[in-house]
């Protein structure tokens, strides 16, 4: 997804005259982790992630927290200068001061978190748009082919989604203003498509009166499947993980199931939301997706992306990437901010 030539000459102008926000701090935060860099704007437009670190957010009482601590040991370690703005991706919805999450380790105030960490200035996007973002700087070698013909791409909208500790989702829109739709697709209700799926929906509604697609379609998820699945066949689950879970697909049958159903499902949906955006490419993220890189490139993922009746052919040519690369969020962070001041 390349950007017109016009946009990059308009961000390096923006950079050039907006000497104060030259050097920022990018972070991704999440429900499991938070990742963080720094990068110096120049007039190229340019961007590299510096200094990147990672923290586990149960293991700090805040957002400010981690904040304060990553500016703490960039004066202490690098030669980075002196930084007074981050920018701060993060899994939720901004309601005036509140940001509104179900998965993160503590509540996240907008006002405090920029007191307590000592910035002068911090600004909250939701963190798949920043990863939707950072489509357009991704190295090819980190896209990886599960199904379609890249050959055949035209420009317009991509979706981009990842299954992690929730479900993100978000649509770029190269060339547009804003570049990125952000979403709550996560949160949508989850649809069943197979007899299987039905059943898992129904032993489900038993605790839920909203089933949403992070349910299934997530890290967590992918346990929630397998012990519905375990219910289903009369079995005890054994795994308590998803790690442990992925681990044994190779000997345990009902764990190669979970997975299996799984990708076919993240298919479905992936389909569904390809369709509804009239998505030209569609890219899966999220950490569950590493794990299972061979699950997903087996065929059921491509079986029901395809599987839409007579609009089947609509998607064949859609190409489904899978990206491998761990500093996304800290780099669509980063480019957000890059192309705010463009805007300007």
């Amino acid at each position: 997804m390349s950007r017109p030539k016009s946009q990059d000459a308009a961000r390096s102008d923006a950079i050039q005259d907006s000497e104060s926000t030259s050097t920022i701090i990018g972070a991704d935060v999440g429900g499991t982790y938070a990742r963080l860099g720094w990068t110096r704007l120049d007039s190229s437009g340019a961007l590299s992630v510096q200094g990147f670190r990672k923290y586990t957010c149960a293991e700090h009482p805040s957002l400010a927290a981690i904040l304060r601590d990553y500016a703490d040991w960039l004066a202490r370690e690098t030669s980075a200068p002196p930084i007074a703005h981050a920018v701060v991706a993060i899994a939720g919805v901004l309601d005036g001061d509140t940001l509104l999450n179900t998965n993160l380790a503590w509540p996240v105030s907008l006002a405090a978190t920029r007191r307590d960490s000592g910035l002068e200035t911090l600004e909250l996007i939701n963190d798949f748009v920043a990863v939707a973002q950072a489509m357009a700087h991704a190295d090819a070698d980190a896209l990886h082919l599960i199904c379609g013909d890249p050959t055949q791409v035209v420009a317009g909208p991509a979706v981009v989604l990842g299954p992690g500790t929730g479900l993100g989702v978000a649509v770029y829109l190269p060339g547009g203003n804003p570049s990125v739709l952000a979403s709550e697709a996560g949160h949508a209700a989850l649809a069943g498509s197979t007899p299987l799926e039905q059943d898992v929906l129904r032993l489900l509604s038993r605790q839920y009166t909203h089933i949403d697609n992070e349910r299934i379609l997530s890290g967590p998820g992918l346990l929630t499947l397998y012990t519905s699945l375990c219910e289903l066949r009369g079995s005890t689950p054994k795994w308590r993980s998803p790690a442990d879970l992925v681990a044994a697909a190779g000997t345990d049958p009902l764990a190669a199931e979970s997975i299996e159903v799984f990708c076919a499902w993240l298919g479905s949906l992936a389909g569904d939301l390809a369709l509804t955006f009239g998505a030209r490419a569609v890219y899966l993220t999220g950490g569950i997706t590493g794990h299972l890189s061979g699950p997903l490139h087996a065929g059921g993922f491509q079986q029901r992306f395809l599987a839409k009746d007579r609009l089947s052919q609509a998607l064949r040519h859609v190409p489904v990437w899978r990206v491998e690369h761990g500093e996304l969020g800290v780099l669509g962070a980063l480019a957000w901010h890059v192309d705010k001041l463009a805007a300007r």
